[in-house]
């Protein structure tokens, strides 16, 4: 049989929050219609934390709102602390994915917490989601480094997700947030958040920043692992990690897994329009390679 590997979108909230184009709620709404139409069933629509601090997050609550929810996209809010877990569910988020930090430094400048205080506001928080009857995940930022810090311990980040298998999350994204990791990396916190948080399905999230992001695609769908964030376009970023670019992109996650014999479920063709979309509302060039080359083989060419 062949194996699927599920995408998680994440160009509307991590895409977007850190570029430099302001997008209307009507376009945000669009991008989102059109990655649905490509075959995309989980995305990270938005965050409900601080506008002051994520100005380009101000506007979730309305596109929670205004989405069609006749479609079988199920839409996921981020959240830091318990104002913004309430808000996420009066959204009618259908998921909350809950940030935990592995650096101290990233920590304090992200959210105004160590890696523990995160940690323990989730034990805090997740009742809420519990009783809600909504999916808990939790993502791990900077689990592979820290742009303050430097190094971050494997030992931590198996620390915190044992915490949040404790604390009733059922996925855990490790999160390469300013993309320092290497395939070897991959394998090893893969292997160590195993060993101390069995119970949950894992997730990776990759940024691109030294060009290592296709590569740790590979090693953590090799390292079994069958969930992958990823950003149309390759758009995205931290305000709060120095120097800190887009996701791995989309189009280029989906090429190479299809062309490797995975299933994604997701129409390569219409992705890509969507991205070219993109960079036209955006009005700077995108960072994906597939948006330039195209797919291959292509039935236009001789």
């Amino acid at each position: 049989m062949t194996r699927r590997i599920d995408i998680v979108e994440v160009g509307p909230r991590d895409g977007l929050q850190n570029d430099p184009a302001q997008l209307s709620t009507d376009q945000k709404l669009e991008f989102i219609e059109r990655l649905e139409e490509a075959g995309i069933r989980r995305m990270e629509s938005g965050a409900f934390v601080s506008p002051s601090a994520v100005p380009k997050m101000a506007d979730s609550l309305d596109v929670f709102r205004r989405l069609n929810r006749a479609r079988p996209t199920r839409h996921i809010a981020l959240a830091l602390n318990e104002k913004g877990i309430r808000r996420a569910i009066s959204a009618q988020a259908d998921e909350i994915n809950f940030v935990l930090v592995a650096g101290e430094g990233f920590g304090h400048r992200n959210q105004g917490m160590s890696p523990q205080d995160s940690a323990d506001m989730l034990a805090r928080c997740a009742p809420l989601i519990h009783e809600a009857g909504l999916p808990l995940s939790a993502t791990i930022a900077v689990a592979f480094g820290d742009p303050y810090d430097g190094e971050v311990s494997p030992t931590l980040v198996a620390n915190l997700a044992a915490q949040a298998q404790r604390a009733g999350a059922s996925e855990i994204a490790l999160g390469d947030t300013i993309g320092v990791a290497t395939p070897w990396d991959v394998r090893e916190r893969v292997e160590r958040v195993r060993l101390e948080a069995p119970d949950v399905y894992l997730r990776m999230h990759f940024h691109n920043t030294r060009g290592t992001g296709l590569a740790n695609v590979f090693a953590a769908v090799d390292a079994g692992v069958d969930v992958i964030d990823a950003s149309c376009g390759g758009i995205g970023g931290c305000p709060f990690a120095p120097a800190a670019t887009g996701n791995v992109a989309t189009e280029d996650v989906v090429y190479m897994l299809e062309r490797a014999g995975y299933e994604t479920g997701i129409d390569l063709s219409v992705l890509l329009q969507t991205a070219r979309w993109l960079e036209g509302v955006l009005g700077h060039p995108i960072s994906s390679s597939l948006s330039r080359a195209g797919g291959f083989p292509n039935a236009a060419l001789p």
